[in-house]
């Protein structure tokens, strides 16, 4: 399992973005239904070739963080270029 912690501390609108980004580089990706937990926190769950990649902006542990059974980098331009 790869994580990826994107922001420390649990924010809706960094979490949309997040969603987003992996919506638009990482195709075809089947999209779940938005889970929303009693605390607020959010969940939205992807599945990309049988692999699930789950992304979260958790609002008990304060963090917006990406959890994949693949690596993510291979589709997202990390170098800045």
């Amino acid at each position: 399992m790869f994580e990826y912690y994107i922001c420390n501390m649990a924010d809706d609108d960094i979490f949309r973005r997040q969603c987003v980004a992996i919506e638009r580089n990482i195709t075809p990706l089947s999209k779940e239904k938005l889970l929303e937990d009693v605390d607020g926190t959010l969940i939205q769950i992807y599945d990309y070739a049988g692999n699930t990649i789950e992304v979260c902006s958790d609002h008990v542990t304060d963090e917006v963080y990406v959890k994949s059974e693949l690596e993510l980098k291979q589709f997202f331009d990390i170098t800045g270029q």
